[in-house]
């Protein structure tokens, strides 16, 4: 028996089961996408083909892991994948990580401090869905853009408006009308403060509402309690809240709810 063999009894135990006949061609791959892990370096773990098995797609938080670690797990994914999603990563170590990954395309939002990174194989999935995309301010923003860089590698369409919050309301009018005529089938509302825009939204729409609450504010409640308590305590029926500065969270659940809206459709 061989090393890989050994290393994958149940493995083998599927897809014999596919050359028997006793599983048909959809069963198997069903249960193939539960096996996809790949171990890097003895220090990670990763779920490679996480897209495959649940459509949403792994993104590496930064923050915290060293520059080489960072660069291996980049590199397995790039591998795997053909792309990579990294997060809450600085500006000094983005420019490091590019320099090691050589001929890559790399795009990188220093407000956001979010990264991808592309092989010349990486084909972007089918575009299926919208998604309505507001945030109260502008510092609200890189937030927001952690839950694009997650709903745009999901196939989703996303409609932007940015700095809509409550002190202003007018400011709402012009982007929601254009987000509900472009068909967004669910919002995502990122505000800090005291977190009301995710409620008045919510009252104005018919489609589900996630709440972002963010740590942008003064005093007692500015690291983002006082916007998370708000939203979770909002009389507006359907919304929902994620964590605070949870932007990939949202993100991910907003571009399941569109992606299957637009199947159904």
């Amino acid at each position: 028996m061989s090393g890989e063999t050994q290393r994958n009894p149940e493995l083998v135990r599927v897809l014999h089961d596919l050359q028997s006949g006793e599983k048909t061609l959809e069963e198997t791959l069903q249960r193939v996408r539960l096996f996809q892990v790949a171990e890097v370096g003895g220090f990670a773990r990763l779920d490679t083909n996480r897209d495959l098995r649940k459509g949403v797609p792994e993104v590496v938080y930064a923050a915290r892991k060293s520059d080489d670690d960072l660069e291996a797990i980049v590199r397995r994914y790039l591998d795997d994948r053909g792309y990579a999603l990294v997060t809450r990563l600085d500006p000094a170590r983005a420019e490091t990580l590019e320099r090691a990954l050589g001929e890559v395309t790399v795009s990188y939002q220093a407000n956001a401090r979010v990264l991808a990174a592309y092989t010349p194989a990486y084909r972007p999935p089918e575009e299926r869905g919208c998604v309505g995309l507001l945030t109260a301010g502008t510092s609200d923003i890189p937030v927001a853009e952690e839950a694009a860089l997650v709903m745009t590698h999901m196939g989703c369409r996303v409609e932007r408006g940015y700095d809509t919050g409550v002190a202003g309301l007018h400011r709402l009018v012009e982007p929601l009308t254009r987000m509900l005529e472009a068909g967004a089938a669910v919002f995502v509302v990122v505000a800090g403060m005291e977190g009301a825009l995710p409620s008045v939204v919510a009252g104005l729409v018919d489609v589900p509402v996630i709440g972002v609450p963010t740590s942008t504010g003064y005093g007692l409640g500015g690291d983002g309690t006082a916007a998370l308590y708000s939203m979770l305590q909002s009389c507006s029926p359907g919304l929902v809240t994620v964590n605070i500065d949870n932007g990939v969270g949202a993100g991910a659940a907003a571009a399941l709810i569109a992606r299957g809206a637009a199947v159904g459709s």
